[in-house]
């Protein structure tokens, strides 16, 4: 098996342990999984309550970067649970107010809201969520989720749009559909973000990672730019962000990306003093799923994270100056 086929199988195998249901339910239920994983998760996690995570926020501000803030947890099945993660955005948009802060965006996957029991369920969550942020000028952005969801997440972004100005939807590039849902998410005059996608999806309906994926992100990147819409270029990618910077879309978009990866990246979004860029901080207790697709994205990242496990918290403080 070459390198780059060994490659593939691992990012295979950490996709595939994300979404095993019976290591997800683990994760939950055992204390000792939780504090084994910590050390490395906490490059990628901001924090498990409103403590941690403001004191980032603030920090993050400080030296020149916007911010977005996401509740861990998705594909819950729970009234509770998602009783839970819509109170818990709802006290944020509170603590923002209270703290503030400058006006970070809200994420959340709608089947973190019940789109999983009925869309109906997250169309009154994420209503309840949006009515409470835009009276607060806070920007909401829903996030894109695996391609049996696609679907029903766009079918209730646009009943919403036409009621929230501050609300906007993430799209995947390695979908093949994309292509026709940016001419109508586009009609919307919303912000979108733009990512290339984490789910291990059929290469019946989407490109692989590789040039061809890099040449649809950025096609699909001109289209949205062309038509003035607001937009964040959300890649992990240096390739990619060259591409994206040659073509000067830098200085027409927003560079997003998420906390604790390639921190060396953004802080170059940041010294070229064009739009500022923005960091996605991830919070929360349910952090298993966020851990294990930073992984799979970019599998080298599993020699960093037996670092800080064998190192435990030695590397915490050294990496919170990386930015």
């Amino acid at each position: 098996m070459s390198d780059f086929e060994q490659r593939e199988v691992t990012i295979r195998a950490l996709k595939s342990f994300a979404a095993d249901p019976f290591l997800r339910e683990f994760f939950i239920s055992s204390k000792t999984f939780q504090d084994f994983l910590r050390p490395a998760a906490n490059r990628y996690i901001v924090g498990e309550n409103h403590f941690e995570l403001f004191g980032k926020i603030k920090n993050l501000e400080h030296i020149g970067y916007n911010t977005g803030i996401e509740f861990a947890g998705e594909e819950t099945s729970s009234i509770s649970e998602i009783n839970i993660a819509v109170n818990e955005y709802i006290n944020l948009i509170d603590s923002i107010e209270e703290g503030n802060y400058n006006k970070p965006q809200l994420g959340f996957d709608l089947s973190n809201l019940g789109s999983g029991i009925s869309k109906e369920i997250a169309i009154l969550n994420c209503e309840k969520i949006c009515q409470k942020a835009i009276k607060k000028d806070i920007p909401i952005i829903i996030s894109m989720e695996r391609s049996k969801w696609t679907d029903v997440i766009l079918d209730i972004f646009f009943i919403l749009r036409k009621k929230f100005s501050n609300l906007g939807i993430t799209l995947q590039a390695q979908l093949n559909r994309t292509y026709d849902d940016v001419k109508e998410v586009i009609k919307t005059g919303c912000k979108i973000r733009l990512v290339k996608g984490v789910y291990d999806e059929s290469r019946d309906i989407s490109l692989p990672r590789g040039g061809e994926l890099n040449k649809r992100y950025l096609e699909l990147l001109r289209e949205i730019a062309d038509n003035n819409n607001i937009f964040a270029y959300a890649t992990q990618d240096p390739k990619l962000v060259d591409m994206i910077r040659g073509e000067g879309m830098h200085k027409r978009g927003e560079h997003e990306m998420l906390h604790g990866v390639r921190p060396e990246l953004i802080k170059s979004s940041r010294e070229l003093l064009t739009i500022k860029p923005r960091i996605s901080c991830v919070y929360g207790y349910n952090w298993y799923l966020h851990f294990m697709h930073r992984l799979a994205e970019h599998p080298e990242n599993i020699y960093q994270a037996f670092n800080d496990l064998y190192l435990r918290n030695k590397n915490k403080e050294l990496y919170s100056h990386h930015y």
